[in-house]
């Protein structure tokens, strides 16, 4: 069955959306559903109707909104298709009809005072006036509650109905008005506090212009960007954004990736460059053939894996969770104890413990628990996408923080990915041998690998015309190709492929390069070494920078794994500042020594690209790709997508795992710190309704607050 994507309005508490989870598994036209909180959506297979999701999440009031394309909104710039902010007073305005029942029933509690301070606290008018407050604002909290006391489901809703009932069984009508505003407002806290953490991941979809400017033969039309297909050109003026994944077919710009890849300096592109949804046309009028379309462009994948990574609990997340199924109960269990034993004892009256019994379930209500992981993972989950880095999960961040070693990836990760060709050396058969060159050329186009690109490259700048019909052409992975051409055998690969024991000259000069930090390459025709290639990557700029703030964060080793020979590797190792290296690694190699890390580390993190080094970055604990805006493969492959080449995002995403599980742990206290103190008031008879809801609202402000910290985590 076809999974389908359905958005849910009302969703309030991540407690509400575990019972919906519960319910809608329950349906018989569900396979499988999940609740996804800080998205507000709901991933289902099978075949429900709109009618059946709803009816599951009546206890809430939801509403499901079925799957539908995006529409064009009438916007006031059509270039961008967005519509201008509201005003504060509309703000305001929106503020007030959203909480018009908790304004008004707290007019309705400071009537209520002023006719108990002048007729008396049990006049007909006190009494109605605190009532009323009660069933204004507490309509739904009691509906809930008293449908779940009959279902014997015990939640918050719950704790605070049976506490409401007994204020007014008690005659404290005037403290259980104000306990029930306060939860409101309490509530009203933690859904500001979400929305505020769902916002940041909502401002990824408005990145994306709604509609395109599509040539359609001399004319240009305007289309919405659902209607165009692969293969169209778009015209795209500057100061526009690029509508959808395509490449430039004519013109150069410069273009603002940092929506995408989180690059604050704009990137110089032109004819045959890719270019990404969302990024912005800086000065120059381009034209661009389409290669995506809007589903599947990266960022799509970049909205989705955001949303669905939220569905990925941390460890700490789940165990919390499940922590609070047996929380509510148990607190029911204290509470009943607090208000019947010591009476039965012999110690005080029935009232003043009966009273101390209903504060303790207020007190109880497990709000500031249950959100004090979702908003904190949400918030980092959100802040490192607007930096270019994609996060499938918080169950990542947890591991991240726990990593002490990382592996790095050389070509591409540490080094730019662009050698260049530096030397040539002739054997004295062949001196400037125009044939060989044309030769090699033609058999290192057939390949992929970044140093044949850099030496083709080589070769074309210096005008070498690539002659004759390549023949049986095979690649051996890490150590060079083999092919025939004209009859005469060419094999092209690192020394170690060659016998070089028999010719000590092309020995000697290898091992000079190579200590160098250069790459060498040998060509053999019909088995007789003919030609030297070296070459060198450059390291990038800021590679060393992050070692050295990795190792600042505690790190306890960071090693370079690299196919090159161990002269360039220690070249280029010493270059960066990594602790250790491992040369002449193959990707097989590459995994078993990832997996050699783990047994002396437990938690390892590697960092590549996503495309050859797929094996080590699925054997680690966390595998980071570098680069991964345009590989769909280093994407689905790496649990930490990297989107751009910046090395500088690996400490920070580390500094952000370690924040996010540090203020997670912080939350954790803070919600339980509040009640345990609140309660400890039983023992000398202290507690009131009053206290125990201010701290259980000053528990949730807290939490809530503090988690939106992750939302201005800044890479350095």
């Amino acid at each position: 069955m076809k999974q389908q994507t359905y958005e849910v309005k009302g969703l309030s508490c991540a407690h509400c959306a575990s019972k919906f989870e519960r319910k809608l598994n329950q349906l018989d036209s569900i396979e499988t559903a999940k609740v996804n909180f800080g998205a507000s959506k709901i991933y289902v297979t099978g075949h429900p109707t709109i009618d059946e999701l709803e009816k599951a999440g009546a206890f809430e009031n939801l509403t499901v909104i079925a799957p539908k394309k995006k529409a064009v909104q009438p916007t006031v710039n059509t270039d961008e298709g967005r519509s201008d902010p509201q005003s504060w007073k509309e703000k305001a305005i929106a503020f007030y009809d959203e909480h018009y029942a908790i304004c008004f029933a707290t007019l309705l509690v400071i009537l209520g005072y002023i006719a108990r301070f002048t007729t008396g606290e049990h006049q007909f008018i006190t009494i109605t006036l605190f009532a009323a407050s009660i069933l204004i604002s507490g309509m739904s909290l009691l509906k809930q509650g008293l449908k779940n006391l009959f279902q014997l489901e015990f939640d918050m809703h719950t704790l605070m109905t049976i506490a409401v009932i007994g204020g007014a069984i008690i005659g404290e009508w005037g403290e259980v008005a104000v306990v029930v505003i306060l939860f409101a407002l309490s509530e009203a806290l933690e859904s500001f506090t979400m929305n505020k953490a769902r916002q940041s991941m909502e401002a990824l979809v408005a990145i994306a212009p709604d509609v395109a400017y599509r040539f359609k033969g001399n004319e240009i039309e305007k289309v919405k960007v659902e209607e165009v297909q692969v293969g169209d050109i778009l015209y795209i003026k500057p100061g526009q954004k690029i509508p959808l994944d395509g490449v430039i077919s004519n013109g150069s710009s410069s273009i603002n990736q940092s929506a995408i890849t989180g690059e604050s300096v704009p990137v110089d592109k032109t004819i045959g460059d890719d270019v990404f949804a969302g990024t912005l046309n800086e000065n120059s009028v381009l034209e661009v053939r389409v290669t995506k379309i809007a589903s599947e462009t990266t960022l799509s994948k970049m909205i989705e894996l955001v949303e669905r990574a939220q569905v990925n609990q941390a460890p700490a997340q789940a165990l919390i969770e499940k922590f609070a199924r047996y929380y509510t109960p148990m607190i029911m269990l204290i509470a009943l104890s607090v208000a019947v034993l010591p009476p039965l004892l012999g110690y005080g009256d029935s009232y003043t413990w009966f009273y101390q019994g209903l504060s303790v379930l207020v007190i109880g209500c497990p709000c500031a628990l249950v959100i004090a992981t979702p908003i904190a993972i949400i918030s980092s989950i959100s802040n490192a996408a607007r930096h270019g880095v994609l996060v499938k999960g918080g169950i990542h961040l947890e591991q991240l923080s726990r990593v002490q070693a990382v592996a790095f990836d050389k070509t591409g990760t540490l080094t730019r990915g662009e050698p260049e060709v530096t030397h040539l050396e002739w054997a004295q058969s062949s001196q400037e041998d125009a044939e060989l060159l044309s030769h090699v050329g033609a058999i290192e186009k057939m390949s992929n690998h970044p140093i044949a690109r850099a030496i083709v490259a080589y070769l074309q700048s210096n005008a070498v015309v690539f002659e004759g019909k390549v023949k049986s052409f095979q690649s051996q992975t890490g150590e060079g190709v083999t092919a025939t051409i004209q009859n005469n055998a060419y094999m092209i690969g690192k020394p170690q492929r060659f016998n070089l024991s028999a010719q000590p000259i092309w020995q000697e000069t290898v091992s000079q390069l190579e200590m160098q930090g250069n790459t060498v390459i040998l060509v053999s025709r019909n088995d007789s070494i003919v030609l030297l290639i070296a070459l060198r990557d450059r390291v990038r700029a800021k590679s060393k920078w992050s070692c050295r703030q990795l190792m600042k964060m505690g790190l306890k080793h960071i090693e370079m794994l690299t196919g090159d020979n161990p002269q360039t590797a220690k070249s280029i190792a010493n270059e960066v500042g990594v602790t250790h290296f491992k040369a002449q690694q193959l990707p097989e190699n590459k995994m078993t020594r990832i997996a050699t890390l783990q047994k002396k580390y437990s938690h390892v993190a590697m960092v590549g690209d996503g495309v050859n080094d797929a094996p080590a970055l699925a054997n680690a604990t966390v595998g980071i790709s570098m680069g991964a805006a345009s590989t769909d493969t280093a994407i689905e492959t790496a649990d930490i997508a990297v989107l751009s080449d910046d090395i500088t995002k690996i400490p920070y995403t580390f500094q952000l795992s370690r924040r996010t599980m540090r203020i997670i742990k912080m939350n954790i206290l803070i919600a339980i710190g509040l009640k345990v103190t609140a309660l400890l008031l039983v023992i000398p008879g202290w507690l009131t309704l009053w206290i125990a809801i201010f701290s259980d609202m000053g528990a949730t402000l807290l939490v809530g607050l503090n988690a939106l910290r992750l939302l201005y985590v800044k890479a350095e």
